[in-house]
């Protein structure tokens, strides 16, 4: 009566708190999504959530169900993995680079679950700030790369892996605190604040401020977000970062965050990895570690 797509379903409702969100993730339409809910509803007679309830509140016999799906879909997931180690007897190398300072919020959880399952894969991290990753990706020096700024090379395919909005940190005090959005002209008398990359890997110049042909008064660079927020709350300057990476401060009042532009400036991050390693099993199965973990610890990302 209760099939494992029906589990599936449930578990990702509870993670994205809505129909269209829990859809996008696991590739239904909402319609198809909505029927499978009420068809499961049908042969339990019971309901299992409460409708037009945000975020959703699911009844007794749905909590049983995701009591139940926490404890089988991670058996299933593990078995599948030890069933393709003994079919391929995979071992290899994953080294990865990020071009994404914030990124080590969820790919370190990431990286220490793939290696449980995965321990005869050789792995090592390095960060792409201070050299240009693809090219070394392409060589073969490296295996995967995270980035936002995906560039045709032969060879080389893009997983996307979720989707974020690009926001603008101010201190409590700012100007600008009372805006619903910010416009280009609007910093162009303001300090930014930035990781120490070139201005044409970061989205608030490639994507708001090169198009409207306005440039800051002035660009400061800091290495770890928390320098970057300790500088923003003090009124040294605004910063773009991810609305992930601003949760955490958001809800302890550290900062104030406000959408770059009316529509607001939503970026996609992709794994990078060589063609002839796309259907490696430990390189689908990281990829698919990398986009649960993403979507269950991070705030505010959506489907690519």
């Amino acid at each position: 009566m209760i099939e494992l797509r029906h589990l599936k379903t449930l578990s990702a409702l509870r993670d994205a708190g809505s129909l269209v969100e829990a859809a996008e993730r696991i590739h239904l339409t909402q319609s198809a999504l909505s029927h499978q809910i009420k068809d499961l509803e049908d042969r339990l007679n019971c309901s299992l959530f409460i409708r037009k309830t945000k975020p959703i509140c699911f009844t007794s016999a749905g909590q049983r169900l995701l009591l139940l799906a926490d404890e089988v879909l991670p058996m299933i997931r593990n078995t599948e993995r030890d069933i393709a180690r003994l079919a391929g007897g995979e071992t290899g190398r994953l080294n990865i680079s990020i071009d994404c300072h914030s990124c080590f919020d969820w790919l370190m959880p990431t990286i220490d679950h793939f290696r449980q399952h995965w321990p005869e894969v050789e792995m090592d991290l390095s960060s792409g700030f201070t050299f240009q990753p693809l090219p070394a990706l392409s060589r073969g020096d490296l295996d995967l790369v995270i980035t936002s700024d995906p560039e045709e090379r032969n060879g080389i395919i893009y997983i996307p892996l979720f989707s974020y909005e690009s926001v603008l940190a101010l201190s409590k005090r700012h100007r600008l605190v009372s805006r619903k959005y910010i416009q280009p002209q609007d910093l162009a008398s303001e300090t930014i604040i930035t990781y120490p990359v070139d201005q044409n890997r970061l989205d608030l110049f490639t994507r708001f401020l090169d198009p409207a042909n306005i440039e800051p008064q002035e660009i400061r660079t800091a290495e770890l977000t928390l320098m970057i927020l300790q500088l923003v709350a003090s009124g040294r300057g605004v910063a773009a970062l991810p609305n992930w990476a601003l949760h955490e401060y958001l809800q302890r009042d550290y900062v104030v965050a406000k959408p770059l532009g009316e529509k607001g400036v939503w970026c996609t991050l992709y794994a990078a990895i060589r063609e002839d390693q796309k259907n490696s099993e430990f390189m689908q199965d990281f990829l698919n570690t990398a986009k649960e973990v993403s979507f269950s610890t991070l705030s505010g990302i959506k489907s690519a």
